[in-house]
C-alpha cells in the first residue's frame, strides 16, 4: 500500500513537473504562431510583450495570453492606435499544439479579453481603420491558410471601450465600461447563444447627443442560424438607464447589408417608466417617487440596411394626465402629457423626423405648453417649434432634484413660434430663422462662467421678429453696478443653440457702472506652472459678445477714478473693446478717450489716445498715478491743465495700467498755475543754491511742454520757463522709480550777480553792457523726495568772458587803442594789453583774455561763496 502510494505520489509529482516545464519548450512555437497568423491576416503594425502557455491554469486544455497588444494602422490612418488590449487569453486542446498552422487550422474554444479600447473610424472620403485584412478570395474559417480556428463555447470582454467615428455622416459613437460574455456552440449549423451586456452608451449625429452616458443593460438569447446567417432575439429583456423594455425579432445578414425586423415595448405602463429613461444622475433614486397616470413606448424597426438605406421606424412615447412628486421636495409636477413620435417611413436616412404633438405640465398654477417638429435630424435639421406658457424657475429645483451651480428664480412668460435650420443659425443666414412673438423675465438672476458676478434682471421683455429679437426693456443689476438697456439681437437661437457669439445693437444708461462687474475671470491665469505670483485671475473682455454699445452713464467707476456723465460708444467684439469718442467730466474738466483694450492676449494690452481740457492739475495728479509717473513735479501745482497722451502696454489683473510697461508721448499745457505753499522738497534744493531767484513768483502760465516714455523712464523735450527777466529752460528725463536726470539752465542778467560784477561792467561805458546774461546751469540728479543740485559755472564764465572781450574790441575799432587800454587797466586792476590795429581787425594777447576769464570766474566764484556763507550764518543765528 506505502509502495503504492508512493508510486502514485511520484507519477503525480512528474506529471505536475511536465505541467510546468513543458510550456517553456512550446513557447517559441506559440510565439512564432502567433506572429504568422498576423503577418498572414492582417495589414497593420501589430506589438506585444508577450505571449505564454500554460497546462495548469485550464486544465485538460492549454491556455495562452498574448500580453499588452497594440494594433497602428498605416496609411491613410499612419499612426493611428487602432486597438489595445491588455491581455488576451485563448483555450484549446492540447493536440492543437502539435499542428502546423500551415496545415491545419488550429481549433481555438473560448476567448477572454481585458481591458481592451477598439477606435473605429470613418473619414470624410469613406475609408475606414478597420479594412486591416489582407484580401483572400479563397480563404474560408476552416482553411487552413487563415491558421486559426474558432470552436468557441464562451468568449468574455472585461472593463473595454469603443469608439466609433464617422466623419461622413458625422456620428460618433462612445461605449465605455464595457463588460459582455456569451455561451453556445458556434460549430453548428443552428444553435443559441446566451449574453449578458453592459456599459455606458453616449451617442451624437451631426452635433445632436441623442444619449449622454446612458446606462445599457442587456440580457439576450439568441438563435444563430449560421447557414442563413440569421440571428433571432428569442427572449430578451433590457435596459436603458432604468427603463426595461422587451423586444423581439431578427437581424440577417446579406452580401450588401442586413435585414433588421425588431419590435419592442417597455413591459409596465407606469409613468415611473419616463423618469427611468433619464440619466440617474438626474433623475436621482426613483425607487420612492410617487407617480400616477401611464406612460408607454412602443416601436417598431424593419428594413433593410445598406449604405443608403435604413429601415423605417415608427417609434411612439405617450402619457396622459401624469403628476410625480420626490418624497424630499415640496412641490409636485401635474397634468403632464406626451405625445411623441420617431418615424422614416420611406427608409432614406435623410426622411427621419421626431413629432412631438404635445409636451405640457403644470407646477402649482403655472402651465406650460409646447410642441415641435424636428426634420432632417441627420443632416441640416429643420425645427419649428411653439411655446407658450409661464415657469417659476424657482420650481424647477423644488419639483425635481437637478442641481444648479446657482439657484435660479425669476418668472418666465413666453408665447413664441419659430422655424429655422441649423445651417442658417451657424451661418448667420437670417432669412431663413423665423421667429414671431413675446417673451417676458421678471425677478430673474443669471449666472455664468463668463460673467464675474451674477446678473439680476428686475424686468426684461423681448419681442421676436421674424429677423431679429428687439430688447424693449432690459432693467438689471450686477455688483454694485446698475444698468437698463434697450436695442436689438440679430441671432439669440445661434447663441443659445450653439457657439455663436451674441450679436446686437445697444443703449445703455446707467446711473453707477462698475466696469470690473463685467469682466470675465480668466481660470487660464492659473494654469501656468511657472507662475510665482498669488492666484489673483486676471480679467477677460466675454468673448460671446459682439455687439455695439451706445453708453449714457451718470458715473463710471475705474480702479479708484469716478468719472461723471459718460457717453460714447464701445465695439465689442473678440475680447476687444473699441472705444469710439468716449467722453467724461472729471477733475473739473473734461475726459477724451478712443483706442483699444484687448483681452485676447494671456496679458491683456491697450493702445489709447487721452485727452484731458481744464484738468484740475492738484486733483487729477493725485488721484491718476499714470500722471504722477509722467511729471511727480506736477503735485505741487495748483491751476489747470490741458494734455494730450498716446499710450500703449499692458493691464494688470485688476485691468489697470502696468506702469513698468507703457510707452508714448504727451503734449501738455498749463493754464492759470501757481504753487502750493507745501513746495516740494527740489524747489527748496534750488532756492538754496540759487539766490537771485525767487520761485514763488515764477511765471508758470500758458506753459507747454511735449514728452515721451518707454521702458519705465520719461524723457521732457526743451521746457522754457520765465522769472522776470530770467528765461529758463529745462530738460533731461525721469523714471517710474522718481530718480532724476535734469538741467536747469537759467539766463542771469548781469545785475543780479551781485555788486561786485555790478561795479566792474559799470566801468565799462556801452549800452551792450545792460544786455549782458550769464548762463547758470542747476544739475538735477537724486530722487523726487531727495534731490541732489549741483550749480556749473563753466558756461557762465566762458560766456562772461567772451561777451567782454567782444565788447573791447568793438570798443578798439571804435574809439582807440589808448582808451581802452586805459579802460582795461582800471577793469582789470592796471595791467597791460599789447594790441595793434589795422584798419578792420584787432588782435588780442592770449594772456590777456586769460587774465580776464580769470577774473571773471574768481567773481562769479565769490558771488555763490558769499551766498553759501550767508546762508551759513543765518542758518547758526
Amino acid at each position: 500500500m506505502k509502495k503504492a502510494l508512493k508510486i502514485t505520489g511520484v507519477t503525480l509529482l512528474i506529471i505536475t513537473t511536465l505541467l510546468v516545464a513543458i510550456p517553456f519548450a512550446f513557447q517559441n512555437q506559440i510565439k512564432d504562431m502567433v506572429k504568422n497568423f498576423i503577418n498572414e491576416n492582417l495589414n497593420a503594425k501589430v506589438e506585444f510583450s508577450d505571449v505564454s502557455l500554460s497546462f495548469i491554469r485550464s486544465f485538460p486544455q492549454a491556455y495562452v495570453t498574448v500580453d499588452d497588444l497594440v494594433i497602428t494602422n498605416y496609411k491613410p490612418f499612419e499612426n493611428e492606435t487602432f486597438a489595445t488590449a491588455k491581455k488576451i487569453a485563448f483555450t484549446m486542446s492540447v493536440k492543437e499544439l502539435f499542428k502546423s498552422a500551415d496545415v491545419d487550422p488550429i481549433v481555438v474554444n473560448s476567448i477572454t479579453v481585458d481591458e481592451a479600447l477598439l477606435s473605429l473610424k470613418t473619414n470624410a472620403l469613406g475609408n475606414n481603420n478597420y479594412d486591416i485584412t489582407k484580401e483572400n478570395e479563397n480563404a474560408s474559417v476552416t482553411d487552413s491558410t487563415s491558421g486559426f480556428a474558432f470552436d468557441i463555447e464562451d468568449y468574455k470582454i472585461h472593463n473595454s471601450a469603443l469608439t466609433y467615428i464617422d466623419g461622413k455622416s458625422n456620428t460618433e459613437i462612445y461605449i465605455s465600461e464595457l463588460n459582455h460574455s456569451g455561451n453556445g456552440t458556434f460549430s453548428e449549423e443552428q444553435s443559441q447563444l446566451d449574453t449578458k451586456t453592459t456599459a455606458n452608451v453616449s451617442m451624437s449625429i451631426d452635433s445632436t447627443t441623442y444619449l449622454n452616458h446612458n446606462t445599457i443593460k442587456l440580457d439576450a438569447l439568441i438563435g444563430i442560424n449560421l447557414k442563413e446567417q440569421k440571428y433571432t432575439f428569442m427572449k430578451n429583456k433590457g435596459f436603458i438607464n432604468q427603463l426595461p423594455l422587451v423586444f423581439d425579432g431578427y437581424v440577417q445578414q446579406l452580401e450588401d447589408g442586413q435585414i433588421i425586423d425588431i419590435t419592442f415595448e417597455n413591459p409596465e405602463s407606469s409613468f415611473k417608466d419616463f423618469l427611468a429613461v433619464i440619466p440617474e444622475t438626474y433623475s436621482k433614486n426613483i425607487e420612492d417617487v410617487e407617480t400616477s397616470g401611464d406612460f408607454k413606448v412602443n416601436g417598431k424597426i424593419k428594413g433593410k440596411v445598406t449604405e443608403t438605406t435604413i429601415p423605417t421606424l415608427d417609434i411612439n412615447i405617450s402619457s396622459n394626465n401624469a403628476s410625480f412628486k420626490y418624497p424630499d421636495l415640496p412641490k409636485r409636477v401635474n397634468n403632464i402629457t406626451i405625445n411623441t413620435a420617431i418615424k422614416n417611413t420611406t427608409g432614406n436616412i435623410d426622411d427621419t423626423f421626431v413629432d412631438i404633438k404635445t409636451l405640457d405640465f403644470k407646477i402649482d398654477n403655472d402651465v406650460f405648453k409646447s410642441n415641435a417638429i424636428i426634420k432632417n435630424i441627420t443632416g441640416n435639421m429643420l425645427v419649428n417649434a411653439n411655446i407658450d406658457g409661464t415657469l417659476n424657475l424657482a420650481n424647477i429645483t423644488k419639483a425635481y432634484p437637478i442641481d444648479f451651480d446657482k439657484q435660479l428664480s425669476g418668472i418666465l412668460k413666453g408665447k413664441i413660434n419659430t422655424s429655422f435650420d441649423m445651417n442658417a443659425i451657424e451661418t448667420n443666414a437670417y432669412e431663413r430663422i423665423k421667429n414671431n412673438g413675446s417673451l417676458s423675465i421678471s425677478d430673474f438672476i443669471f449666472s455664468s462662467e463668463d460673467i464675474v458676478n451674477p446678473i439680476q434682471i428686475k424686468t426684461a421683455s423681448m419681442t421676436f421678429n421674424p429677423r431679429n429679437v428687439s430688447l424693449n426693456n432690459f432693467d438689471a443689476k450686477t455688483g454694485s453696478s446698475d444698468f437698463k438697456a434697450t436695442g436689438t439681437i440679430k441671432n439669440l437661437l445661434g447663441f443659445l443653440l450653439s457657439d455663436k457669439n451674441l450679436h446686437g445693437n445697444f443703449i445703455v444708461n446707467s446711473n453707477h457702472f462698475v466696469v470690473s462687474d463685467f469682466m470675465v475671470e480668466d481660470e487660464t491665469a492659473n494654469e501656468n506652472s511657472n507662475k510665482t505670483s498669488s492666484d489673483t485671475e486676471s480679467l477677460k473682455i466675454p468673448d460671446f459678445l459682439d455687439c455695439t454699445i451706445k453708453v449714457n452713464a451718470k458715473t463710471v467707476v475705474y480702479d479708484n477714478l469716478h468719472l461723471k456723465d459718460v457717453n460714447g460708444t464701445l465695439l465689442i467684439k473678440d475680447q476687444e473693446a473699441d472705444l469710439k469718442n468716449l467722453t467724461s467730466n472729471l477733475f473739473n474738466g473734461v475726459l477724451a478717450i478712443t483706442g483699444k483694450v484687448s483681452t485676447k492676449t494671456d496679458i491683456p494690452v491697450f493702445d489709447l489716445n487721452l485727452g484731458a481740457e481744464d484738468f484740475d492739475i492738484s486733483q487729477s495728479f493725485q488721484a491718476l498715478e499714470l500722471l504722477q509717473n509722467l511729471a511727480p513735479i506736477a503735485k505741487i501745482l495748483e491751476g489747470k491743465l490741458n494734455t494730450v497722451i498716446k499710450l500703449q502696454g499692458t493691464l494688470d489683473e485688476d485691468f489697470t495700467p502696468n506702469l513698468s510697461t507703457i510707452s508714448g508721448d504727451a503734449f501738455a499745457e498749463l493754464l492759470t498755475t501757481s504753487l502750493k505753499d507745501n513746495k516740494a522738497s527740489i524747489l527748496n534744493k534750488l532756492n538754496g543754491a540759487l539766490n537771485f531767484i525767487d520761485f514763488n513768483k515764477l511765471d508758470l502760465k500758458d506753459i507747454k511742454t511735449r514728452l515721451d516714455f518707454s521702458d519705465g523712464k520719461v524723457n521732457v523735450k526743451p521746457l522754457s520757463l520765465k522769472y522776470n527777466d530770467i528765461d529758463i529752460v529745462v530738460s533731461g528725463s525721469h523714471g517710474f522709480d522718481k530718480t532724476l536726470n535734469y538741467n536747469a539752465v537759467f539766463q542771469v542778467p548781469a545785475k543780479y550777480l551781485g555788486s561786485e560784477v555790478n561795479r566792474l561792467l559799470g566801468k565799462i561805458s556801452d549800452p551792450e553792457v545792460n544786455k549782458i546774461t550769464i548762463p547758470v546751469t542747476a544739475n538735477i540728479t537724486g530722487s523726487y523726495t531727495s534731490p541732489k543740485v549741483q550749480t556749473d559755472l563753466t558756461s557762465g564764465v566762458s560766456n562772461l568772458t567772451k561777451q567782454l572781450i567782444d565788447i573791447e574790441k568793438q570798443i578798439l575799432i571804435n574809439k582807440g587803442t589808448d582808451k581802452v587800454n586805459n579802460l582795461l587797466d582800471d577793469i582789470l586792476g592796471g595791467s597791460k594789453n599789447e594790441t595793434t590795429k589795422d584798419s578792420t581787425v584787432v588782435k588780442t594777447d592770449t594772456t590777456k583774455v586769460d587774465t580776464v576769464k580769470e577774473s571773471v570766474k574768481d567773481l562769479l566764484g565769490d558771488l555763490f561763496k558769499d551766498r553759501k556763507k550767508t546762508q551759513d550764518s543765518t542758518k547758526k543765528q
